[in-house]
Protein backbone atom coordinates (compact mmCIF):
# COMPACT_ATOMS: atom_id res chain seq x y z
CA UNK A 1 0.00 0.00 0.00
CA UNK A 2 1.50 3.22 -1.01
CA UNK A 3 1.50 6.10 1.31
CA UNK A 4 -1.61 7.76 -0.13
CA UNK A 5 -3.33 4.37 1.25
CA UNK A 6 -3.76 3.17 -2.65
CA UNK A 7 -3.11 -0.66 -2.55
CA UNK A 8 0.22 -1.54 -4.82
CA UNK A 9 -1.07 -3.97 -7.62
CA UNK A 10 1.56 -5.97 -9.73
CA UNK A 11 1.01 -5.04 -13.84
CA UNK A 12 1.51 -8.31 -15.13
CA UNK A 13 -0.10 -10.94 -12.54
CA UNK A 14 -2.81 -8.63 -10.54
CA UNK A 15 -1.44 -9.54 -7.36
CA UNK A 16 -1.80 -7.04 -4.42
CA UNK A 17 -0.55 -6.33 -1.22
CA UNK A 18 2.73 -4.17 0.59
CA UNK A 19 5.47 -6.25 -1.30
CA UNK A 20 3.88 -5.73 -4.37
CA UNK A 21 7.16 -3.07 -4.78
CA UNK A 22 9.52 -3.35 -8.05
CA UNK A 23 9.30 -0.20 -9.54
CA UNK A 24 9.93 0.01 -13.15
CA UNK A 25 13.31 2.48 -13.23
CA UNK A 26 12.48 4.49 -16.47
CA UNK A 27 8.62 5.36 -15.85
CA UNK A 28 7.94 5.05 -11.87
CA UNK A 29 4.63 4.35 -12.86
CA UNK A 30 3.88 1.17 -12.10
CA UNK A 31 4.66 -2.28 -9.87
CA UNK A 32 5.54 -5.58 -10.03
CA UNK A 33 5.59 -7.79 -7.29
CA UNK A 34 8.77 -9.68 -8.39
CA UNK A 35 11.37 -9.57 -11.53
CA UNK A 36 10.28 -12.10 -13.46
CA UNK A 37 6.61 -10.40 -13.51
CA UNK A 38 8.34 -7.65 -14.57
CA UNK A 39 11.03 -8.85 -17.57
CA UNK A 40 7.77 -10.91 -18.80
CA UNK A 41 5.48 -7.56 -18.89
CA UNK A 42 8.29 -5.60 -20.54
CA UNK A 43 7.18 -5.93 -24.21
CA UNK A 44 3.30 -4.63 -23.01
CA UNK A 45 4.85 -1.94 -21.20
CA UNK A 46 7.38 -0.49 -23.33
CA UNK A 47 5.47 1.93 -25.29
CA UNK A 48 3.34 3.20 -22.57
CA UNK A 49 6.83 3.42 -20.19
CA UNK A 50 8.63 5.36 -23.44
CA UNK A 51 6.01 8.03 -24.01
CA UNK A 52 5.41 8.64 -20.42
CA UNK A 53 8.89 9.03 -20.07
CA UNK A 54 9.12 11.16 -23.35
CA UNK A 55 6.32 13.75 -21.83
CA UNK A 56 8.22 13.63 -18.78
CA UNK A 57 11.20 15.09 -20.23
CA UNK A 58 9.84 17.37 -22.20
CA UNK A 59 7.75 18.97 -19.65
CA UNK A 60 11.47 19.46 -17.96
CA UNK A 61 12.50 20.76 -20.72
CA UNK A 62 9.64 23.39 -20.80
CA UNK A 63 10.08 24.24 -16.99
CA UNK A 64 13.98 24.75 -17.38
CA UNK A 65 13.55 27.19 -20.11
CA UNK A 66 10.86 29.22 -18.17
CA UNK A 67 13.64 29.45 -15.43
CA UNK A 68 16.19 29.98 -18.17
CA UNK A 69 14.58 32.76 -19.68
CA UNK A 70 13.42 35.04 -16.73
CA UNK A 71 15.14 38.67 -16.84
CA UNK A 72 17.69 37.99 -13.77
CA UNK A 73 18.14 40.73 -11.22
CA UNK A 74 20.22 43.01 -11.71
CA UNK A 75 23.82 42.16 -10.89
CA UNK A 76 25.71 45.09 -11.18
CA UNK A 77 25.44 47.11 -7.98
CA UNK A 78 25.74 51.58 -8.20
CA UNK A 79 29.00 53.05 -7.58
CA UNK A 80 29.58 53.87 -3.97
CA UNK A 81 30.71 57.10 -4.13
CA UNK A 82 28.55 58.58 -7.33
CA UNK A 83 25.49 56.34 -6.78
CA UNK A 84 24.80 55.35 -10.43
CA UNK A 85 24.31 52.11 -12.01
CA UNK A 86 27.80 50.54 -12.60
CA UNK A 87 28.76 49.54 -15.83
CA UNK A 88 28.62 46.30 -17.34
CA UNK A 89 31.75 46.24 -19.09
CA UNK A 90 34.70 45.19 -16.81
CA UNK A 91 37.29 48.53 -17.82
CA UNK A 92 34.32 50.29 -16.05
CA UNK A 93 35.06 49.68 -12.63
CA UNK A 94 37.98 48.87 -10.33
CA UNK A 95 38.02 46.41 -7.32
CA UNK A 96 39.92 48.26 -4.79
CA UNK A 97 42.10 45.61 -2.92
CA UNK A 98 42.55 48.06 0.61
CA UNK A 99 38.64 48.37 1.58
CA UNK A 100 37.07 45.81 -0.97
CA UNK A 101 34.80 48.06 -2.58
CA UNK A 102 33.73 48.33 -6.04
CA UNK A 103 34.47 51.69 -7.59
CA UNK A 104 33.48 53.28 -11.43
CA UNK A 105 36.28 54.52 -13.07
CA UNK A 106 34.99 58.10 -13.16
CA UNK A 107 35.15 58.27 -9.77
CA UNK A 108 38.60 56.89 -9.67
CA UNK A 109 39.59 59.63 -12.38
CA UNK A 110 38.09 62.41 -10.55
CA UNK A 111 40.13 64.57 -7.88
CA UNK A 112 40.15 63.23 -3.96
CA UNK A 113 39.37 65.86 -1.60
CA UNK A 114 40.16 65.15 2.45
CA UNK A 115 37.22 66.26 5.17
CA UNK A 116 38.07 70.19 4.52
CA UNK A 117 37.99 70.14 0.79
CA UNK A 118 41.28 70.30 -0.19
CA UNK A 119 42.61 68.00 -3.16
CA UNK A 120 44.97 64.99 -1.84
CA UNK A 121 47.22 62.37 -3.44
CA UNK A 122 45.29 61.26 -6.63
CA UNK A 123 46.87 57.73 -5.76
CA UNK A 124 44.93 56.97 -3.35
CA UNK A 125 41.63 54.96 -2.65
CA UNK A 126 39.02 57.76 -3.34
CA UNK A 127 36.70 55.52 -0.53
CA UNK A 128 38.58 54.77 1.89
CA UNK A 129 42.06 57.07 1.29
CA UNK A 130 44.76 54.24 1.30
CA UNK A 131 47.20 54.72 -0.80
CA UNK A 132 47.18 52.21 -3.85
CA UNK A 133 49.81 49.20 -3.54
CA UNK A 134 53.30 50.64 -4.88
CA UNK A 135 53.99 46.91 -5.84
CA UNK A 136 52.82 43.95 -7.70
CA UNK A 137 53.86 42.16 -4.51
CA UNK A 138 52.07 44.55 -2.17
CA UNK A 139 48.37 44.27 -4.13
CA UNK A 140 48.77 40.20 -4.13
CA UNK A 141 49.31 40.53 -0.29
CA UNK A 142 46.62 43.08 -0.26
CA UNK A 143 43.78 40.76 -2.49
CA UNK A 144 44.87 37.37 -0.21
CA UNK A 145 43.93 39.21 3.17
CA UNK A 146 40.82 40.36 1.74
CA UNK A 147 40.45 36.33 0.82
CA UNK A 148 40.88 35.65 4.40
CA UNK A 149 38.09 37.54 5.27
CA UNK A 150 35.58 35.79 3.22
CA UNK A 151 35.47 38.60 0.30
CA UNK A 152 34.38 36.88 -2.67
CA UNK A 153 34.98 39.67 -5.46
CA UNK A 154 38.73 39.00 -4.06
CA UNK A 155 38.49 35.33 -4.03
CA UNK A 156 37.15 35.67 -7.59
CA UNK A 157 40.18 37.60 -8.40
CA UNK A 158 42.89 35.96 -6.92
CA UNK A 159 41.55 32.91 -8.91
CA UNK A 160 41.87 34.90 -12.03
CA UNK A 161 45.11 35.64 -11.23
CA UNK A 162 46.85 32.00 -10.71
CA UNK A 163 44.61 30.86 -13.91
CA UNK A 164 46.55 33.12 -16.08
CA UNK A 165 49.69 33.35 -13.98
CA UNK A 166 49.66 36.79 -13.85
CA UNK A 167 51.09 39.38 -10.67
CA UNK A 168 54.29 36.80 -9.97
CA UNK A 169 51.95 33.46 -8.97
CA UNK A 170 52.34 30.55 -10.62
CA UNK A 171 49.60 29.21 -13.11
CA UNK A 172 47.61 27.30 -10.95
CA UNK A 173 44.58 26.01 -12.70
CA UNK A 174 43.23 23.86 -10.14
CA UNK A 175 44.21 26.50 -7.26
CA UNK A 176 41.76 28.53 -9.33
CA UNK A 177 39.07 26.67 -9.62
CA UNK A 178 39.25 25.81 -5.73
CA UNK A 179 38.59 29.77 -5.48
CA UNK A 180 36.20 30.19 -7.77
CA UNK A 181 34.28 27.36 -6.00
CA UNK A 182 34.41 29.49 -2.64
CA UNK A 183 32.98 32.20 -4.20
CA UNK A 184 29.74 30.97 -5.61
CA UNK A 185 29.13 29.20 -2.16
CA UNK A 186 29.93 32.69 -1.08
CA UNK A 187 27.18 33.87 -4.06
CA UNK A 188 29.79 35.70 -6.37
CA UNK A 189 28.00 34.75 -9.67
CA UNK A 190 30.49 35.46 -12.13
CA UNK A 191 32.37 32.57 -10.60
CA UNK A 192 29.75 29.77 -12.03
CA UNK A 193 30.69 30.66 -15.25
CA UNK A 194 34.32 30.89 -15.45
CA UNK A 195 33.80 27.63 -13.88
CA UNK A 196 32.22 26.36 -17.06
CA UNK A 197 35.05 28.04 -19.38
CA UNK A 198 37.37 25.60 -17.25
CA UNK A 199 35.21 22.59 -17.91
CA UNK A 200 34.69 23.67 -21.77
CA UNK A 201 38.41 23.73 -22.28
CA UNK A 202 39.55 21.53 -19.62
CA UNK A 203 41.58 23.60 -17.38
CA UNK A 204 42.42 21.73 -14.02
CA UNK A 205 39.70 19.47 -14.76
CA UNK A 206 38.69 17.20 -17.56
CA UNK A 207 36.90 18.39 -20.27
CA UNK A 208 32.76 17.90 -19.75
CA UNK A 209 30.06 20.16 -21.81
CA UNK A 210 27.56 19.16 -19.61
CA UNK A 211 28.90 20.63 -16.64
CA UNK A 212 30.50 23.53 -18.74
CA UNK A 213 26.72 24.25 -19.68
CA UNK A 214 25.42 23.88 -16.11
CA UNK A 215 27.57 26.71 -14.89
CA UNK A 216 26.99 28.55 -17.44
CA UNK A 217 23.72 28.34 -17.27
CA UNK A 218 23.89 28.97 -13.31
CA UNK A 219 25.75 32.50 -13.95
CA UNK A 220 23.28 33.93 -16.76
CA UNK A 221 20.15 32.96 -14.08
CA UNK A 222 22.02 34.85 -11.59
CA UNK A 223 22.38 37.81 -14.11
CA UNK A 224 25.81 37.59 -15.57
CA UNK A 225 25.59 39.26 -19.41
CA UNK A 226 28.82 37.20 -20.24
CA UNK A 227 27.56 34.54 -19.55
CA UNK A 228 23.99 34.95 -20.86
CA UNK A 229 25.74 36.31 -24.35
CA UNK A 230 27.57 32.94 -24.42
CA UNK A 231 24.26 31.10 -24.59
CA UNK A 232 22.98 33.17 -27.21
CA UNK A 233 25.76 31.98 -29.36
CA UNK A 234 25.99 28.43 -28.25
CA UNK A 235 22.10 28.87 -29.55
CA UNK A 236 23.22 30.40 -32.97
CA UNK A 237 25.63 28.11 -33.53
CA UNK A 238 22.98 25.20 -33.23
CA UNK A 239 20.62 26.74 -35.37
CA UNK A 240 17.83 27.62 -32.41
CA UNK A 241 17.71 31.44 -33.49
CA UNK A 242 14.21 31.73 -31.75
CA UNK A 243 16.00 31.03 -27.96
CA UNK A 244 19.36 32.99 -29.10
CA UNK A 245 17.65 35.78 -29.62
CA UNK A 246 15.88 35.71 -26.25
CA UNK A 247 19.32 35.46 -24.86
CA UNK A 248 20.84 38.25 -26.88
CA UNK A 249 17.78 40.28 -25.27
CA UNK A 250 18.73 39.52 -22.09
CA UNK A 251 22.17 40.34 -22.49
CA UNK A 252 21.86 43.94 -23.89
CA UNK A 253 19.19 44.84 -20.88
CA UNK A 254 22.37 44.15 -18.68
CA UNK A 255 24.28 45.93 -21.17
CA UNK A 256 26.20 43.37 -23.37
CA UNK A 257 27.41 45.69 -26.12
CA UNK A 258 28.54 42.37 -28.13
CA UNK A 259 25.01 40.60 -28.04
CA UNK A 260 23.79 43.77 -29.74
CA UNK A 261 25.66 43.36 -32.66
CA UNK A 262 24.52 39.51 -32.92
CA UNK A 263 21.11 41.20 -32.85
CA UNK A 264 22.09 43.33 -36.52
CA UNK A 265 23.52 39.96 -37.56
CA UNK A 266 20.66 37.77 -36.70
CA UNK A 267 18.15 40.88 -38.25
CA UNK A 268 19.73 41.07 -41.59
CA UNK A 269 20.02 37.41 -41.92
CA UNK A 270 16.33 37.45 -41.85
CA UNK A 271 16.45 35.25 -38.32
CA UNK A 272 15.13 38.33 -35.74
CA UNK A 273 12.43 40.82 -36.94
CA UNK A 274 12.50 44.57 -37.06
CA UNK A 275 10.62 44.93 -33.95
CA UNK A 276 13.68 42.55 -31.52
CA UNK A 277 15.95 44.70 -33.39
CA UNK A 278 14.64 48.14 -32.64
CA UNK A 279 13.85 46.57 -28.94
CA UNK A 280 17.43 45.63 -28.85
CA UNK A 281 18.83 48.84 -29.84
CA UNK A 282 16.41 50.66 -27.67
CA UNK A 283 17.30 48.42 -24.51
CA UNK A 284 20.79 49.33 -24.65
CA UNK A 285 20.31 52.98 -25.11
CA UNK A 286 18.55 52.87 -21.92
CA UNK A 287 21.03 51.33 -20.10
CA UNK A 288 24.24 53.91 -21.85
CA UNK A 289 21.72 56.24 -20.16
CA UNK A 290 21.97 54.87 -16.58
CA UNK A 291 25.44 54.23 -16.82
CA UNK A 292 26.32 57.63 -18.22
CA UNK A 293 27.98 60.47 -16.33
CA UNK A 294 30.52 63.50 -17.43
CA UNK A 295 33.67 61.93 -14.85
CA UNK A 296 33.25 57.92 -16.59
CA UNK A 297 33.14 60.16 -20.23
CA UNK A 298 36.14 61.87 -18.93
CA UNK A 299 38.11 58.71 -17.96
CA UNK A 300 37.11 57.05 -21.03
CA UNK A 301 38.52 60.27 -23.38
CA UNK A 302 41.86 59.41 -20.72
CA UNK A 303 42.80 56.07 -20.49
CA UNK A 304 41.63 53.64 -23.34
CA UNK A 305 41.06 50.79 -20.51
CA UNK A 306 38.16 52.81 -19.15
CA UNK A 307 35.66 52.48 -21.45
CA UNK A 308 32.77 51.32 -20.71
CA UNK A 309 30.64 51.40 -24.01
Amino acid sequence: MSADGVVSVCANCGKEGNDVNNICNKCKMVRYCNAACKKKHRHKHKKECEEHARLVAERAAELHDEELFKQPPLLHENCPICFLRMPSLGAGSRYQSCCGKVICTGCLHAPVYDSQGNEVDKYKCPFCRVPVPSSEAEGIKRMKKRVETGDSRAMFNLAFYYYHGLFGLPQDYRKALELWHQACELGFVYAYNYIGVAYDWGRGVEVDTKKAIHYTEQAAMRGDETARYSLGTLEKNKGNMDKAVKHYMIAIKDGDSDAVNQMKELYSDGHATKDDYTKALQSYQEYLGEIKSEQRDQAAAAYDDYRYY
